[in-house]
């Protein structure tokens, strides 16, 4: 009996050696998982191929002594020869992705490959379960992020309402933003005292949105100074602000009816470096000791050294900026400041330009639905409601 039972690990051994799987010994009555199945994994970039199974049951016998015993998962490229080993899961476990573990057991995308699943506790093993052929493939949607995009078609969809209706002339109502109404008083001031008005557009380059922001308000700044016939001063840090800068001043000189007046020696590039610029602009404003102080954009620790040097020299000051970290030392050292995302909202508020109008009041209609989502949110989580939370939870 015992020479028959030798002789039948003996053969099985060789058998599943020939299918490249790795030595050992069949169980006693260790039972292979049933139900294998492979796919692609669902909504990847490819390089991935999920394998789903029922537990043995043996596994399902073993209870508390399963931690034991693991399934082994094998890959190839033939049906019947070159598995190898590429994972291997606890007992309990029904499911394994197979995503890149290294060049040597990289899954590429269209090759088809057959998988073996087997049940082992280290000494003996059960039969291998097969499935196959089947490739990964690289997937345009993944469906568990459907949320994400149902929320970004929702906002696109309110700025298009509203940008088709102030297209039309619908009248939106956009509050008044005192710093920007400040503007205007600003340079009135400057030309009462025949000084000039100086513009700082932040530090960052061009392809900053603060910057791009700012050389919309400096387009208002100059039309309104062309018209009073009060100098306009713009301190650059960045080169290529610099062609942008003139161009916005020019246009609007050209849109208030004075292209003479418009003087390129005032739009000045200083320096790329933060502290070589900020003390190039504490010059200009201790040498020409201009009336207004406009610093609209981009700004980091040089802020408070320019808010206190324009303070010094008695200018009135406006300061505007997205990088909160900053706005306490532009607001105590400015006369107004622009907070947070009111210098985004000054560009539609000075322009009237029905797109920037109409995205305007498209964000804010879906800030306000994404605020009675949290408190939705929050009253069906005290009461155990959970699908809701779930359904924005982004995977």
């Amino acid at each position: 009996m015992n020479k028959s039972r030798h002789l039948l690990i003996i053969t099985a051994t060789f058998f599943f050696s020939s299918l490249g799987l790795a030595p050992g010994a069949l169980g006693d009555g260790f039972e292979p998982p049933s139900g294998l199945v492979s796919r692609d994994t669902r909504g990847d970039g490819g390089g991935s191929i999920t394998l789903t199974w029922e537990r043995s049951p043996s596994d399902v016998q073993q209870g508390a002594q399963r931690t034991k015993i693991t399934y082994e998962i094998f890959r190839s490229v033939s049906r019947d020869t070159g598995f190898s080993l590429v994972g291997s899961v606890p007992a309990g476990t029904t499911a394994y992705v197979d995503a890149d573990s290294g060049q040597d057991h990289r899954v590429e995308n269209n090759r088809n490959y057959f998988y073996r699943v087997r049940l082992t506790d280290g000494l003996a093993y059960s039969a291998a379960a097969l499935t196959g052929p089947v490739s990964a493939r690289s997937n345009w949607f993944d469906p568990a992020r459907a949320n994400i995009l149902i929320v970004i078609v929702v906002f696109f969809i309110l700025i298009f309402i509203y940008i088709r209706r102030a297209s039309r002339g619908a009248s939106l109502f956009v509050r008044k933003i005192a710093g920007l109404d400040a503007i205007e008083e600003a340079v009135g001031r400057a030309t009462e005292m025949g000084k000039p008005v100086l513009y700082v557009p932040g530090i960052d380059d061009v392809n900053n949105i603060q910057t791009i922001y700012s050389m919309v308000i400096l387009g208002n700044v100059a039309k309104l100074v062309a018209r009073y016939g009060t100098p306009l001063i713009v301190p650059v840090c960045r080169a290529f602000v610099v062609p942008l800068a003139e161009e916005t001043v020019k246009q609007g000189y050209l849109d208030a009816g004075h292209p003479e007046a418009y003087n390129p020696n005032n739009i000045r590039y200083l320096s790329d470096e933060q502290f070589a610029f900020t003390a190039g602009v504490d010059g200009i404003m201790m040498r020409e000791k201009p009336a207004a102080n406009l610093f609209l954009g981009s700004f980091f620790a040089e802020s408070l050294i320019l808010a206190e040097t324009g303070f010094s020299t008695g200018a009135i000051q406006i300061a505007g900026t997205a990088n909160i970290h900053q706005l306490p030392f532009f607001v105590v050292a400015c006369d107004y400041t622009l907070i947070g995302e009111e210098f985004f909202a000054a560009t539609a508020y000075l322009s009237g330009d029905p797109k920037l109008v109409g995205t305007l009041k498209g964000s804010d209609w879906m800030k306000i639905l994404l605020m009675l989502a949290l408190v939705t949110g929050a009253l069906l989580e005290t009461f155990g409601v959970t699908s809701f939370t779930r359904w924005f939870t982004a995977q």
